[in-house]
Protein backbone atom coordinates (compact mmCIF):
# COMPACT_ATOMS: atom_id res chain seq x y z
CA UNK A 1 0.00 0.00 0.00
CA UNK A 2 1.36 3.42 -1.07
CA UNK A 3 1.04 6.09 1.89
CA UNK A 4 0.50 9.91 0.67
CA UNK A 5 3.20 11.98 1.86
CA UNK A 6 3.24 13.33 5.70
CA UNK A 7 2.10 16.50 6.07
CA UNK A 8 3.35 19.03 9.33
CA UNK A 9 2.34 22.27 9.90
CA UNK A 10 4.24 25.04 11.93
CA UNK A 11 4.72 28.57 12.47
CA UNK A 12 7.12 30.57 10.15
CA UNK A 13 10.66 29.95 12.12
CA UNK A 14 13.29 32.27 9.60
CA UNK A 15 16.47 31.10 11.53
CA UNK A 16 15.56 27.27 10.56
CA UNK A 17 16.01 28.07 6.85
CA UNK A 18 19.61 27.88 6.24
CA UNK A 19 19.73 24.60 7.93
CA UNK A 20 16.79 22.88 5.96
CA UNK A 21 18.24 19.89 4.03
CA UNK A 22 15.57 18.45 1.88
CA UNK A 23 13.75 20.95 -0.49
CA UNK A 24 12.30 24.56 0.07
CA UNK A 25 9.75 25.92 -1.67
CA UNK A 26 9.40 29.97 -1.60
CA UNK A 27 5.87 31.90 -2.99
CA UNK A 28 6.40 35.03 -4.94
CA UNK A 29 3.81 36.90 -6.09
CA UNK A 30 2.67 39.76 -8.42
CA UNK A 31 5.85 41.95 -9.56
CA UNK A 32 8.34 39.51 -7.64
CA UNK A 33 7.47 40.88 -3.92
CA UNK A 34 9.27 38.92 -1.14
CA UNK A 35 7.59 38.21 1.68
CA UNK A 36 10.02 37.69 5.20
CA UNK A 37 10.66 34.20 4.45
CA UNK A 38 11.44 34.87 0.94
CA UNK A 39 13.67 37.72 1.70
CA UNK A 40 15.74 35.43 3.74
CA UNK A 41 16.24 32.87 1.53
CA UNK A 42 17.42 35.72 -1.01
CA UNK A 43 19.65 37.04 1.79
CA UNK A 44 21.39 33.14 2.26
CA UNK A 45 22.04 32.90 -1.16
CA UNK A 46 23.13 35.74 -1.72
CA UNK A 47 21.20 37.24 -4.02
CA UNK A 48 19.90 34.25 -5.92
CA UNK A 49 16.65 34.72 -5.93
CA UNK A 50 16.84 38.12 -6.54
CA UNK A 51 18.63 37.32 -9.95
CA UNK A 52 16.09 34.78 -10.75
CA UNK A 53 13.00 36.93 -10.72
CA UNK A 54 14.84 39.38 -12.87
CA UNK A 55 14.99 36.96 -15.39
CA UNK A 56 13.69 36.44 -18.80
CA UNK A 57 12.48 33.09 -17.54
CA UNK A 58 10.67 34.46 -14.53
CA UNK A 59 9.03 37.11 -16.58
CA UNK A 60 7.31 34.31 -18.77
CA UNK A 61 5.97 32.27 -15.46
CA UNK A 62 2.38 31.46 -15.08
CA UNK A 63 0.07 31.44 -11.95
CA UNK A 64 1.27 27.53 -10.50
CA UNK A 65 4.22 28.04 -12.02
CA UNK A 66 7.86 26.57 -10.70
CA UNK A 67 11.45 27.92 -11.13
CA UNK A 68 14.47 25.63 -9.47
CA UNK A 69 17.69 26.88 -8.12
CA UNK A 70 19.64 23.81 -7.40
CA UNK A 71 22.19 23.43 -4.34
CA UNK A 72 21.86 26.68 -3.45
CA UNK A 73 25.24 28.64 -1.68
CA UNK A 74 24.22 29.18 1.56
CA UNK A 75 21.86 26.73 2.49
CA UNK A 76 21.74 23.26 3.33
CA UNK A 77 18.56 22.57 1.02
CA UNK A 78 19.61 20.79 -2.30
CA UNK A 79 16.68 22.84 -3.85
CA UNK A 80 14.97 25.86 -3.84
CA UNK A 81 11.45 26.05 -6.07
CA UNK A 82 10.31 29.29 -6.71
CA UNK A 83 6.81 29.31 -7.37
CA UNK A 84 4.67 32.13 -8.66
CA UNK A 85 1.29 32.44 -6.40
CA UNK A 86 -0.33 35.81 -6.80
CA UNK A 87 -1.62 37.33 -3.65
CA UNK A 88 -5.18 36.59 -4.70
CA UNK A 89 -4.59 33.73 -6.53
CA UNK A 90 -6.43 30.36 -7.72
CA UNK A 91 -6.84 26.62 -5.36
CA UNK A 92 -6.12 25.38 -8.69
CA UNK A 93 -2.41 27.38 -9.39
CA UNK A 94 -1.28 26.64 -5.73
CA UNK A 95 -2.04 22.58 -6.11
CA UNK A 96 -0.05 23.16 -9.64
CA UNK A 97 2.34 24.52 -8.03
CA UNK A 98 2.78 21.93 -5.20
CA UNK A 99 2.56 19.05 -8.23
CA UNK A 100 5.52 20.35 -9.49
CA UNK A 101 7.69 20.29 -6.66
CA UNK A 102 6.12 16.57 -5.40
CA UNK A 103 7.24 15.87 -9.43
CA UNK A 104 10.95 16.59 -7.63
CA UNK A 105 11.02 15.95 -4.20
CA UNK A 106 9.04 12.33 -4.34
CA UNK A 107 11.13 10.51 -1.12
CA UNK A 108 12.36 13.87 0.06
CA UNK A 109 11.92 16.74 3.31
CA UNK A 110 9.73 19.50 0.90
CA UNK A 111 9.25 22.90 3.58
CA UNK A 112 6.97 25.34 1.94
CA UNK A 113 7.26 28.74 3.06
CA UNK A 114 3.60 29.85 3.11
CA UNK A 115 3.15 32.82 5.11
CA UNK A 116 -0.12 34.74 4.77
CA UNK A 117 -0.84 32.95 1.53
CA UNK A 118 -4.00 31.70 0.10
CA UNK A 119 -4.40 28.21 -0.67
CA UNK A 120 -1.26 27.07 1.59
CA UNK A 121 -2.83 23.70 2.00
CA UNK A 122 -3.86 23.16 -1.56
CA UNK A 123 0.06 23.28 -2.40
CA UNK A 124 0.29 21.18 0.28
CA UNK A 125 -2.13 18.49 -1.71
CA UNK A 126 -0.28 18.93 -4.76
CA UNK A 127 2.85 18.01 -3.56
CA UNK A 128 1.46 14.81 -1.96
CA UNK A 129 -0.78 13.56 -5.16
CA UNK A 130 2.29 14.09 -7.55
CA UNK A 131 4.93 12.55 -4.95
CA UNK A 132 3.17 9.40 -5.61
CA UNK A 133 5.29 6.35 -6.45
CA UNK A 134 3.73 2.56 -6.56
CA UNK A 135 6.71 0.18 -5.43
CA UNK A 136 5.24 -2.55 -3.94
CA UNK A 137 6.79 -5.04 -6.90
CA UNK A 138 10.29 -3.40 -6.69
CA UNK A 139 13.06 -4.17 -4.71
CA UNK A 140 16.57 -3.09 -3.13
CA UNK A 141 17.11 0.43 -3.99
CA UNK A 142 13.91 1.15 -5.38
CA UNK A 143 11.81 0.30 -2.39
CA UNK A 144 9.41 2.84 -1.21
CA UNK A 145 10.24 6.68 0.62
CA UNK A 146 8.41 8.67 2.84
CA UNK A 147 7.68 12.60 1.63
CA UNK A 148 7.36 14.28 4.44
CA UNK A 149 5.94 18.41 3.69
CA UNK A 150 6.05 21.02 6.42
CA UNK A 151 3.84 23.94 6.09
CA UNK A 152 5.58 27.14 7.55
CA UNK A 153 3.04 29.84 7.86
CA UNK A 154 2.18 32.57 10.03
CA UNK A 155 -1.26 30.86 11.12
CA UNK A 156 -0.15 27.30 11.28
CA UNK A 157 -3.63 26.01 12.70
CA UNK A 158 -5.70 27.95 10.52
CA UNK A 159 -3.38 26.12 7.39
CA UNK A 160 -4.14 23.20 9.51
CA UNK A 161 -8.45 23.35 9.86
CA UNK A 162 -8.14 24.64 6.02
CA UNK A 163 -6.11 21.13 5.03
CA UNK A 164 -8.08 18.79 7.60
CA UNK A 165 -9.53 16.71 5.36
CA UNK A 166 -5.92 16.45 2.55
CA UNK A 167 -4.99 13.04 3.72
CA UNK A 168 -8.05 11.74 3.84
CA UNK A 169 -8.14 12.79 -0.22
CA UNK A 170 -4.96 11.59 -0.60
CA UNK A 171 -5.20 8.27 0.87
CA UNK A 172 -8.27 7.67 -1.36
CA UNK A 173 -6.86 8.84 -4.41
CA UNK A 174 -3.87 6.64 -3.81
CA UNK A 175 -5.85 3.04 -3.00
CA UNK A 176 -7.68 4.12 -6.10
CA UNK A 177 -4.47 4.66 -7.88
CA UNK A 178 -2.81 1.01 -5.72
CA UNK A 179 -5.93 -1.02 -7.18
CA UNK A 180 -5.76 -0.06 -10.58
CA UNK A 181 -2.02 -0.45 -10.35
CA UNK A 182 -1.78 -3.89 -9.66
CA UNK A 183 -1.50 -6.57 -11.55
CA UNK A 184 -4.14 -8.90 -12.31
CA UNK A 185 -2.39 -12.02 -10.78
CA UNK A 186 -2.27 -10.55 -7.63
CA UNK A 187 -5.61 -8.31 -7.93
CA UNK A 188 -7.76 -11.69 -8.41
CA UNK A 189 -11.31 -10.72 -7.49
CA UNK A 190 -10.95 -12.27 -4.45
CA UNK A 191 -7.95 -10.02 -3.69
CA UNK A 192 -10.17 -7.49 -4.11
CA UNK A 193 -12.48 -8.08 -1.90
CA UNK A 194 -10.20 -8.66 0.84
CA UNK A 195 -8.81 -5.12 0.43
CA UNK A 196 -12.50 -3.82 0.20
CA UNK A 197 -12.99 -5.78 3.44
CA UNK A 198 -10.22 -4.29 5.28
CA UNK A 199 -11.69 -1.02 4.70
CA UNK A 200 -14.15 -1.82 8.13
CA UNK A 201 -11.01 -0.74 9.95
CA UNK A 202 -12.36 3.22 8.94
CA UNK A 203 -15.92 2.70 9.98
CA UNK A 204 -17.07 1.74 6.40
CA UNK A 205 -19.79 -1.17 6.74
CA UNK A 206 -18.41 -4.20 4.31
CA UNK A 207 -20.38 -6.99 2.55
CA UNK A 208 -19.71 -9.02 -0.31
CA UNK A 209 -21.83 -11.21 -1.59
CA UNK A 210 -20.42 -14.55 -3.09
CA UNK A 211 -21.94 -16.49 -6.50
CA UNK A 212 -24.45 -18.31 -4.91
CA UNK A 213 -26.10 -15.07 -3.71
CA UNK A 214 -25.60 -13.50 -7.35
CA UNK A 215 -27.20 -16.17 -8.59
CA UNK A 216 -30.15 -16.06 -6.48
CA UNK A 217 -30.71 -12.80 -6.46
CA UNK A 218 -30.53 -13.42 -10.81
CA UNK A 219 -27.55 -11.31 -11.65
CA UNK A 220 -27.27 -13.12 -14.19
CA UNK A 221 -25.35 -10.51 -17.34
CA UNK A 222 -22.42 -10.18 -13.92
CA UNK A 223 -22.18 -13.91 -13.86
CA UNK A 224 -22.39 -14.48 -17.65
CA UNK A 225 -19.27 -11.98 -17.92
CA UNK A 226 -17.11 -14.12 -15.20
CA UNK A 227 -17.96 -17.56 -15.94
CA UNK A 228 -14.77 -18.30 -17.83
CA UNK A 229 -12.64 -17.27 -15.64
CA UNK A 230 -11.52 -19.56 -12.36
CA UNK A 231 -11.79 -16.74 -9.85
CA UNK A 232 -15.15 -16.47 -8.69
CA UNK A 233 -17.14 -13.29 -9.36
CA UNK A 234 -18.36 -10.76 -6.41
CA UNK A 235 -20.39 -7.98 -5.74
CA UNK A 236 -18.88 -5.94 -2.56
CA UNK A 237 -21.52 -3.22 -1.02
CA UNK A 238 -19.78 -0.72 1.18
CA UNK A 239 -21.79 1.49 3.02
CA UNK A 240 -20.72 4.84 5.19
CA UNK A 241 -23.67 6.15 7.48
CA UNK A 242 -23.19 9.67 8.01
CA UNK A 243 -26.22 11.48 7.38
CA UNK A 244 -29.24 10.29 9.37
CA UNK A 245 -32.17 9.28 7.40
CA UNK A 246 -31.83 10.57 4.37
CA UNK A 247 -31.45 8.17 1.09
CA UNK A 248 -28.22 7.34 -0.01
CA UNK A 249 -26.43 8.62 -2.98
CA UNK A 250 -24.80 5.28 -5.13
CA UNK A 251 -21.75 4.77 -6.40
CA UNK A 252 -21.04 2.24 -8.93
CA UNK A 253 -17.99 0.99 -10.13
CA UNK A 254 -17.31 -1.92 -13.22
CA UNK A 255 -14.38 -4.29 -11.59
CA UNK A 256 -13.20 -6.34 -14.43
CA UNK A 257 -9.64 -7.40 -13.00
CA UNK A 258 -8.63 -8.52 -16.10
CA UNK A 259 -10.45 -8.12 -19.41
CA UNK A 260 -8.59 -10.36 -22.35
CA UNK A 261 -12.27 -9.95 -24.04
CA UNK A 262 -13.66 -13.21 -23.74
CA UNK A 263 -14.15 -15.80 -26.89
CA UNK A 264 -14.07 -12.09 -28.25
CA UNK A 265 -10.70 -11.80 -27.73
CA UNK A 266 -8.77 -8.96 -27.89
CA UNK A 267 -5.44 -8.11 -29.84
CA UNK A 268 -2.33 -9.25 -27.93
CA UNK A 269 -0.60 -5.76 -28.01
CA UNK A 270 -1.33 -3.63 -25.33
CA UNK A 271 -3.44 -6.40 -23.41
CA UNK A 272 -1.25 -6.16 -20.64
CA UNK A 273 -2.84 -2.37 -20.03
CA UNK A 274 -6.29 -4.33 -19.37
CA UNK A 275 -5.31 -4.93 -15.76
CA UNK A 276 -6.56 -1.24 -15.14
CA UNK A 277 -10.27 -2.29 -16.30
CA UNK A 278 -11.46 -2.22 -13.29
CA UNK A 279 -10.79 1.21 -12.72
CA UNK A 280 -13.98 2.39 -11.87
CA UNK A 281 -14.10 0.22 -8.96
CA UNK A 282 -10.95 1.17 -7.80
CA UNK A 283 -12.67 4.93 -8.15
CA UNK A 284 -15.57 3.65 -6.36
CA UNK A 285 -13.38 1.81 -3.69
CA UNK A 286 -11.29 5.58 -3.23
CA UNK A 287 -13.94 7.32 -2.74
CA UNK A 288 -15.38 5.43 -0.05
CA UNK A 289 -12.28 5.36 2.03
CA UNK A 290 -11.91 9.00 2.04
CA UNK A 291 -15.45 9.78 3.36
CA UNK A 292 -15.38 7.38 5.83
CA UNK A 293 -11.58 8.80 6.69
CA UNK A 294 -12.85 12.40 7.23
CA UNK A 295 -16.16 11.56 8.90
CA UNK A 296 -18.49 12.98 6.34
CA UNK A 297 -21.89 14.02 6.64
CA UNK A 298 -23.47 12.12 4.09
CA UNK A 299 -25.15 9.07 3.41
CA UNK A 300 -23.00 7.35 0.51
CA UNK A 301 -23.15 2.93 -0.45
CA UNK A 302 -20.43 2.07 -2.82
CA UNK A 303 -21.23 -0.95 -5.10
CA UNK A 304 -18.61 -2.86 -7.00
CA UNK A 305 -18.85 -5.73 -9.51
CA UNK A 306 -15.91 -7.86 -9.63
CA UNK A 307 -15.20 -10.22 -12.64
CA UNK A 308 -12.74 -11.25 -14.38
CA UNK A 309 -13.17 -11.51 -18.54
CA UNK A 310 -11.82 -15.19 -19.56
CA UNK A 311 -11.91 -17.48 -22.83
CA UNK A 312 -12.38 -20.68 -21.71
CA UNK A 313 -14.71 -23.66 -22.26
CA UNK A 314 -17.39 -22.26 -20.53
CA UNK A 315 -16.86 -18.51 -20.90
CA UNK A 316 -20.31 -17.45 -22.87
CA UNK A 317 -20.66 -16.76 -26.43
CA UNK A 318 -20.96 -14.41 -29.23
CA UNK A 319 -24.81 -15.16 -30.07
CA UNK A 320 -25.51 -16.14 -26.19
CA UNK A 321 -28.35 -14.55 -24.25
CA UNK A 322 -28.38 -13.75 -21.22
CA UNK A 323 -31.29 -12.54 -18.64
CA UNK A 324 -30.72 -9.74 -16.30
CA UNK A 325 -31.68 -8.84 -12.85
CA UNK A 326 -33.91 -6.73 -14.22
CA UNK A 327 -35.90 -9.77 -16.30
CA UNK A 328 -34.55 -8.20 -19.57
CA UNK A 329 -33.01 -10.02 -22.09
CA UNK A 330 -29.96 -9.16 -24.00
CA UNK A 331 -28.32 -11.15 -27.33
CA UNK A 332 -24.03 -10.96 -26.38
CA UNK A 333 -23.02 -10.01 -29.85
CA UNK A 334 -19.15 -9.29 -28.97
CA UNK A 335 -18.03 -10.81 -25.53
CA UNK A 336 -15.66 -7.83 -25.21
CA UNK A 337 -18.61 -5.61 -24.21
CA UNK A 338 -18.76 -6.97 -21.12
CA UNK A 339 -18.18 -3.99 -18.39
CA UNK A 340 -22.13 -2.64 -19.53
CA UNK A 341 -23.46 -6.48 -18.22
CA UNK A 342 -21.64 -5.95 -14.91
CA UNK A 343 -22.98 -2.76 -14.46
CA UNK A 344 -26.46 -3.49 -15.71
CA UNK A 345 -27.20 -6.23 -12.80
CA UNK A 346 -25.34 -3.76 -9.97
CA UNK A 347 -27.44 -0.90 -11.34
CA UNK A 348 -30.46 -2.71 -10.54
CA UNK A 349 -29.48 -4.06 -7.51
CA UNK A 350 -28.70 -0.74 -5.90
CA UNK A 351 -31.64 0.92 -6.81
CA UNK A 352 -34.06 -2.22 -5.51
CA UNK A 353 -31.98 -2.46 -2.36
CA UNK A 354 -30.99 0.98 -1.27
CA UNK A 355 -33.74 3.30 -3.36
CA UNK A 356 -30.81 5.83 -3.59
CA UNK A 357 -31.14 10.16 -3.93
CA UNK A 358 -28.86 9.81 -6.95
CA UNK A 359 -26.82 7.24 -8.61
CA UNK A 360 -23.63 7.43 -10.44
CA UNK A 361 -21.30 4.69 -12.25
CA UNK A 362 -17.94 4.52 -13.28
CA UNK A 363 -16.40 2.51 -15.63
CA UNK A 364 -13.71 2.18 -18.26
CA UNK A 365 -16.43 1.16 -20.89
CA UNK A 366 -15.80 2.24 -24.15
CA UNK A 367 -12.45 3.03 -26.42
CA UNK A 368 -14.89 5.26 -28.03
CA UNK A 369 -14.75 8.02 -25.70
CA UNK A 370 -10.97 8.24 -26.09
CA UNK A 371 -11.35 8.54 -29.62
CA UNK A 372 -13.95 11.57 -29.15
CA UNK A 373 -12.33 13.12 -25.69
CA UNK A 374 -9.03 11.69 -25.68
CA UNK A 375 -7.40 11.65 -22.21
CA UNK A 376 -8.51 15.23 -21.01
CA UNK A 377 -11.88 14.06 -20.60
CA UNK A 378 -13.88 12.10 -19.09
CA UNK A 379 -17.37 11.47 -20.88
CA UNK A 380 -20.61 12.06 -18.73
CA UNK A 381 -23.87 11.03 -19.92
CA UNK A 382 -27.13 11.88 -17.34
CA UNK A 383 -30.85 11.65 -17.02
CA UNK A 384 -30.95 14.68 -14.78
CA UNK A 385 -29.14 18.23 -15.26
CA UNK A 386 -29.29 18.93 -11.34
CA UNK A 387 -26.97 16.23 -10.77
CA UNK A 388 -25.18 16.37 -13.65
CA UNK A 389 -24.46 19.82 -13.57
CA UNK A 390 -23.04 19.21 -10.03
CA UNK A 391 -21.15 16.63 -10.81
CA UNK A 392 -19.46 18.80 -13.68
CA UNK A 393 -18.85 21.54 -11.19
CA UNK A 394 -17.44 19.25 -8.41
CA UNK A 395 -14.71 18.12 -11.66
CA UNK A 396 -14.29 21.49 -12.19
CA UNK A 397 -13.41 22.57 -9.20
CA UNK A 398 -11.08 19.47 -8.68
CA UNK A 399 -9.67 20.19 -11.94
CA UNK A 400 -10.54 16.66 -13.32
CA UNK A 401 -11.61 16.81 -16.84
CA UNK A 402 -15.71 16.10 -17.60
CA UNK A 403 -17.61 17.25 -20.27
CA UNK A 404 -21.23 16.23 -20.84
CA UNK A 405 -22.32 13.69 -24.29
CA UNK A 406 -25.83 13.64 -25.27
CA UNK A 407 -28.41 9.98 -24.84
CA UNK A 408 -31.37 9.99 -26.92
CA UNK A 409 -34.38 7.56 -27.94
CA UNK A 410 -32.28 7.87 -31.35
CA UNK A 411 -30.08 5.81 -30.62
CA UNK A 412 -31.42 3.39 -29.68
CA UNK A 413 -32.37 1.39 -32.84
CA UNK A 414 -28.38 0.23 -33.36
CA UNK A 415 -29.10 -1.84 -29.82
CA UNK A 416 -32.25 -3.47 -31.10
CA UNK A 417 -31.86 -7.83 -31.75
CA UNK A 418 -34.28 -10.22 -33.59
CA UNK A 419 -34.05 -12.48 -30.38
CA UNK A 420 -33.68 -10.66 -27.07
CA UNK A 421 -35.06 -7.24 -25.98
CA UNK A 422 -31.94 -5.88 -26.71
CA UNK A 423 -28.27 -6.19 -28.01
CA UNK A 424 -25.14 -5.50 -25.70
CA UNK A 425 -24.19 -3.36 -28.72
CA UNK A 426 -24.65 -1.09 -31.47
CA UNK A 427 -22.13 -1.05 -33.61
CA UNK A 428 -19.12 1.72 -34.18
CA UNK A 429 -20.79 4.85 -34.54
CA UNK A 430 -20.96 6.67 -31.21
CA UNK A 431 -20.02 3.77 -29.36
CA UNK A 432 -19.77 5.20 -26.21
CA UNK A 433 -23.21 6.77 -26.73
CA UNK A 434 -25.24 3.60 -27.38
CA UNK A 435 -23.11 2.01 -24.45
CA UNK A 436 -24.78 4.58 -21.98
CA UNK A 437 -28.25 4.36 -23.96
CA UNK A 438 -27.95 0.68 -22.77
CA UNK A 439 -26.97 1.30 -19.34
CA UNK A 440 -29.74 3.72 -19.26
CA UNK A 441 -32.31 0.91 -19.32
CA UNK A 442 -31.68 -0.41 -16.02
CA UNK A 443 -32.12 2.96 -14.51
CA UNK A 444 -35.49 3.80 -13.06
CA UNK A 445 -37.58 6.95 -14.41
CA UNK A 446 -37.09 8.03 -11.31
CA UNK A 447 -33.71 8.22 -10.46
CA UNK A 448 -31.22 10.20 -11.14
CA UNK A 449 -28.24 8.80 -13.04
CA UNK A 450 -25.02 9.93 -14.41
CA UNK A 451 -22.88 7.29 -16.11
CA UNK A 452 -18.95 8.31 -16.18
CA UNK A 453 -16.54 7.17 -19.01
CA UNK A 454 -13.68 6.91 -17.49
CA UNK A 455 -11.58 4.57 -20.09
CA UNK A 456 -9.46 7.73 -21.16
CA UNK A 457 -8.50 9.57 -17.95
CA UNK A 458 -8.30 6.20 -15.71
CA UNK A 459 -4.65 5.72 -16.52
CA UNK A 460 -2.56 7.80 -18.61
CA UNK A 461 0.72 6.50 -20.78
CA UNK A 462 2.76 9.91 -19.60
CA UNK A 463 2.43 12.11 -16.16
CA UNK A 464 -0.27 13.73 -15.60
CA UNK A 465 -1.11 17.32 -13.78
CA UNK A 466 -1.10 15.41 -10.61
CA UNK A 467 0.05 12.26 -11.27
CA UNK A 468 3.08 10.21 -12.45
CA UNK A 469 2.54 8.05 -15.65
CA UNK A 470 0.08 5.54 -14.95
CA UNK A 471 -2.90 5.24 -12.62
CA UNK A 472 -4.44 8.72 -11.78
CA UNK A 473 -7.13 8.09 -9.74
CA UNK A 474 -9.33 10.08 -11.36
CA UNK A 475 -12.60 11.00 -9.92
CA UNK A 476 -11.94 10.62 -6.30
CA UNK A 477 -11.43 13.97 -5.37
CA UNK A 478 -14.55 14.83 -7.91
CA UNK A 479 -16.79 12.47 -6.39
CA UNK A 480 -15.48 13.61 -2.65
CA UNK A 481 -16.50 17.34 -3.35
CA UNK A 482 -20.11 16.88 -4.93
CA UNK A 483 -21.12 14.77 -1.73
CA UNK A 484 -19.72 17.81 0.07
CA UNK A 485 -21.90 20.02 -2.06
CA UNK A 486 -24.73 18.13 -2.83
CA UNK A 487 -25.29 15.28 -0.40
CA UNK A 488 -24.90 16.98 3.15
CA UNK A 489 -21.26 16.95 3.63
Amino acid sequence: MTVPARIDYAETDLDALAGWEGRVVVLVGEGGKLDPAGRRVNRLTRGALERLLASEAWGKAKPGDVQTLSWPGGMAAEAVHVARLEAKGSAEAARKAGAAVGKAAAGKAVLVLAGSARHAHEIALGVALRAYSFTDHKTGDEAPRETAVTVMASRPDEVREAGRDIDAVAQGVFFARDLVTEPANVLTTTEFATRLEALRETGLEVEVLDEPQLEELGMRTLLAVGQGSESPSKVVVMRWNGGGEAAPLALVGKGVVFDTGGISIKPAQGMEEMTMDMGGAGTVAGVMKTLALRKAKANVVGLVGLVENMPDGRAQRPGDVVRSMKGDTIEVINTDAEGRLVLADVLWYAQERFKPAGMIDLATLTGAVIIGLGHENAGVFSNDDGLCDALLAAAKGEGEGAWRLPLGEGYDKALKSNVADMKNVGGRPAGSITAAQFLKRFVKDETPWCHIDIAGTASLSSDGPFSPKGATGWGVMTLDRLVRDRFGG
